[in-house]
């Protein structure tokens, strides 16, 4: 596999200039002179209502929809024109149906681009096993299984190593874990953002859940009921300052609160904890909504945090949370001068 893309890097992976969709028969754009731009190895996601033009977007970039006008560009490269199953092997692609084919065994899934792009047996398992032990799943125990003996997480974890398998710089997501239960849910998003870390790839990732869009999104695109773009931005900046009246009523209340899921613990400088034994104890990868609750539902004002491997534990306070938001909060409206209404980097 390639080596991790660090986040934050300037180049852009990709660039839609003005694109357009009008369907056959309508009156109106699905999607209206869009500009996008998507760093390298960051996860943008692209959210709004029901029938906004966000698939049609994300489904544009592979060219499963082709667009009426515009342009498109990976890597630098107009790819508006080129072959389309030349383009669809540069991209990983992950539905909310997954799309596994019921005759082939998890193996076979995983395996059937290795195979279309003419690589050896040996390398084929070789990069199986590797990729279902990426996603969590024990080769050995799942590679033989078909996709009816899976449970809804498990498939969609097949799902997410197929895409892989043909090591893409580029993956699109669409709805990826929409029709799974809350906890499930929950759990591989955290195991997607974690996967992340290690892979480093350039994501585009739809959901109609902007709290979805809160936790895994670099930056978001809300999506007007105009097919246009209403604000793209950090989720910081969106949950601070949103752009009009209709990006605050699609962000709902409690913005502030929410804001705390996005500060971690390990990022917040925090005094030496002496006498640990004494406090209750939270993990640095925790977020600062998480300590709250967790001071809230002990009665207590005070946490000691765990570091990593040997780091000595450190101090939260009640009082260090609140000025950790009003810091994190003052720091989003500096940067929020800038913020944008089109699709360019801010």
């Amino acid at each position: 596999m390639s080596e991790p893309v660090p986040h934050g890097r300037d180049q852009m992976m990709i660039r839609l200039e003005r694109i357009s969709k009008r369907y056959p028969g309508q009156s109106a754009d699905a999607v209206a002179e869009l500009n996008l731009d998507v760093k390298q190895g960051e996860i943008v996601v692209l959210v709004g209502p029901s029938g906004c033009g966000k698939t049609t977007t994300l489904r544009m970039i592979n060219r499963l929809v082709q667009p009426s006008q515009g342009r498109i560009y990976l890597d630098g490269e107009d790819v508006t024109q080129i072959d389309a199953t030349r383009l669809r092997r540069r991209i990983g692609y992950v539905i909310q149906q997954v799309g596994l084919f019921p005759h082939m065994t998890v193996g076979r899934n995983v395996g059937l681009i290795p195979k279309i792009l003419g690589q050896d047996g040996q390398q084929i398992a070789e990069r199986v096993d590797e990729l279902l032990a990426l996603v969590g799943l024990n080769p050995d125990q799942y590679r033989e299984r078909y996709p009816r003996e899976l449970s809804g997480g498990q498939q969609q974890r097949v799902g997410v190593a197929r895409a892989l398998a043909a090591d893409p710089p580029v993956m699109l997501m669409d709805e990826p874990f929409g029709a799974i239960d809350p906890i499930t849910r929950e759990r591989l998003q955290d195991e997607f953002l974690s996967l992340q870390q290690r892979i480093g790839k350039t994501i585009v990732f739809v959901t109609h859940d902007i709290q979805e869009a809160i936790k895994l999104g670099d930056r978001i695109a809300i999506f007007g009921p105009d097919s246009t773009i209403a604000q793209y931005d950090t989720p910081e900046r969106i949950l601070a300052h949103p752009a009009d009246d209709f990006v605050r009523s699609f962000v709902g209340a409690g913005a502030a609160v929410r804001s705390l899921g996005l500060l971690h613990l390990r990022d917040l400088p925090l005094p030496a904890c002496e006498r640990v034994e004494d406090r209750r104890t939270i993990s640095e990868d925790a977020t600062l909504y998480d300590a709250l609750d967790a001071m809230l539902q002990a009665g207590v004002d005070e946490l000691a945090v765990a570091g990593a491997g040997d780091a000595p534990p450190r101090l939260l306070r009640w009082a260090d949370a609140i000025r950790a938001r009003e810091r994190a909060a003052t720091g989003s409206e500096r940067a929020a001068t800038g913020s944008a209404r089109s699709g360019e980097a801010p």
